[in-house]
């Protein structure tokens, strides 16, 4: 006979650094009168969240561990953060179902989740359960936290009546910070991602100028696209092709390092390519994945965000060829098939900030819902 153990996220598998985590852990024992009372009988389950920490040991040198970061853990450490979590003591009966609720407040100041190719940080609610005379089983209950800074600074009104707040959502009296967190955040978000103002940038090679590029802003949520526009009427070199790559680029901090001067790690999330010559005007948009972790910098790694352009210009005149048909009247033009090219690239840093969890949730890797048997 097997008690079902569920927990259940009802909010979603993301959050915001600083917000509430509530899991409602239900058990349920479906077992007949003639089971015994030792097999009917959850002595005690434990609930805590954790952060685990991952790192390549071919690219990061850690230090030996202080114990001074107790949100963040290292791999080979236990799971179970000190001093956090809750534990329910429950006696099941026949066709028994119990629901306890689990609520955390996740730091504010902890690192986002991230899994990069130096470094990772994995959040976890892990949920033990044991039966009497049976072993101790786990259920992982993993999630996404975002981090917006700004929020730790921020102070609550003390005066309700003026306090921020949703009319549309009744609010537990628990839960009205929280909900006031996410608000602050998404005002925050929707302050720093509005403004517009024109940057128009040269491009140009050792030869000349090859157009301009425009973008309206540099400031992005997860789930935006990055539009941006060339003009290559008004330039003196040809552009025979260009691709812009949305990239992020993850360093480890110098103390932190393996080697000293090892490379930076690049991951490129969207691209676009295309054939320019003869072309007067251009533009593209690039998605930023809602998946995406968006900046960030803790003691270990920084995590930024680019655009970064590839140029193919035309080291010669761009002229075309004339070749003559069968009838004296008829001209037909084609390409030249040889020409000499000339690459460059450039980089433009943009920033990328988080989003609602809310719609994070939405194309999240994570079910809300999971489940053991014990």
């Amino acid at each position: 006979a097997m008690i079902e153990v569920l927990a259940k996220l009802g909010r979603g598998p993301v959050f915001l650094a600083g917000e509430v985590l509530e899991c409602v852990i239900t058990f349920t024992n479906p077992l007949s009168a003639s089971s015994t009372s030792a097999s009917r009988y959850c002595s005690l389950c434990c609930a805590q969240i954790h952060c685990q920490f991952h790192a390549s040991e071919n690219r990061v040198a850690l230090p030996p561990s202080d114990g001074s970061k107790h949100d963040v853990q290292a791999e080979n450490e236990t799971v179970f953060v000190p001093n956090r979590g809750e534990c329910y003591s429950c006696s099941p009966g026949e066709g028994w179902r119990e629901h306890n609720s689990y609520c955390e407040t996740l730091p504010i100041d902890g690192p986002p989740s991230f899994r990069g190719q130096s470094v990772k940080y994995v959040y976890k609610l892990t949920i033990g359960c044991q039966r009497v005379n049976s072993p101790i089983k786990l259920l992982r209950v993993p999630f996404r936290v975002l981090v917006l800074h700004g929020l730790k600074d921020y102070q609550f009104p003390q005066d309700e009546a003026v306090a921020p707040s949703n009319p549309f959502l009744e609010e537990e009296e628990g839960l009205k910070k929280d909900s006031r967190l996410a608000d602050l955040a998404t005002e925050l978000l929707m302050v720093a991602t509005s403004r517009r103002s024109l940057h128009l940038y040269n491009i140009s090679n050792t030869r000349g100028k090859v157009g301009t590029f425009c973008i309206f802003k540099t400031i992005y949520k997860i789930g935006e696209d990055v539009i941006g526009t060339f003009n290559f009427s008004e330039g003196d070199i040809p552009c025979l092709q260009f691709s812009v790559s949305l990239q992020t680029e993850e360093s480890i901090q110098e103390e932190f390092q393996r080697r000293r001067g090892q490379p930076i790690s690049f991951s490129t999330h969207a691209r676009h390519q295309e054939a320019c010559l003869h072309t007067a005007q251009s533009s593209f948009s690039l998605p930023i994945p809602l998946s995406s972790t968006p900046g960030f910098t803790t003691n270990i790694v920084s995590l930024k965000w680019r655009l970064h352009f590839e140029f193919v210009t035309s080291g010669e005149s761009a002229g075309t060829c004339l070749v003559r048909g069968s009838q004296s009247e008829a001209i037909t033009w084609t390409g030249v098939e040889q020409m000499e090219v000339d690459t460059f690239s450039w980089d433009l840093p943009i920033k990328v900030l988080p989003t609602n969890p809310i719609l994070a949730s939405y194309v999240s890797q994570f079910s809300s819902t999971n489940s053991i048997t014990i």
